[in-house]
């Protein structure tokens, strides 16, 4: 993908990104309603768009997990979660920078299978990522209906 001019993707501490994951996927709740568990784990990598002001616009968190979908899959697991574009940055690239950047951590460490549990509004956007649907789909009764999806990297 070729760079955007109007804003930079490299990793930030989580903390940065808890506003946005907080405003995007969790109804505007209070940032520290966006941390997860292990999101100061040693292997954690958290990436992050920043505009030309260096505001925050779009964020992802990449966990060292395996898929329990595919437990017997060659290769270490990385699970993606917190990932959020700010309303009027979507569409613009943000989103697809901010996965190829964490695509990249994981190639640059041997590779594996890289899966999330995924808004079911954003299955487009991981299918043209190269992510597969694994399993039905299902609703969680906090923050709505997911599908489980996967991509070997």
């Amino acid at each position: 993908m070729i760079p955007d001019e109007r804003f930079t993707v490299g990793p930030v501490p989580v903390e940065e990104t808890y506003a946005l994951r907080a405003k995007v996927l969790r109804n505007g709740g209070a940032p520290e309603a966006a941390r997860l568990p292990g999101d100061d784990g040693p292997e954690v990598a958290t990436y992050a768009a920043l505009d030309e002001d260096g505001s925050l616009i779009g964020c992802v968190g990449l966990f060292p997990e395996p898929c329990p979908d595919l437990p017997g899959h060659p290769g270490k697991g990385w699970r993606i979660r917190g990932m959020a574009t700010e309303d009027g940055w979507r569409g613009k690239g943000v989103g697809a920078q901010v996965l190829e950047a964490a695509l990249a951590h994981v190639a640059e460490r041997g590779g594996g299978l890289v899966w999330c549990n995924a808004r079911t509004p954003a299955r487009r956007f991981y299918e043209q990522a190269g992510f597969q649907v694994i399993g039905e789909p299902w609703d969680d009764p906090e923050i709505g209906p997911h599908v489980r999806m996967w991509r070997v990297v």
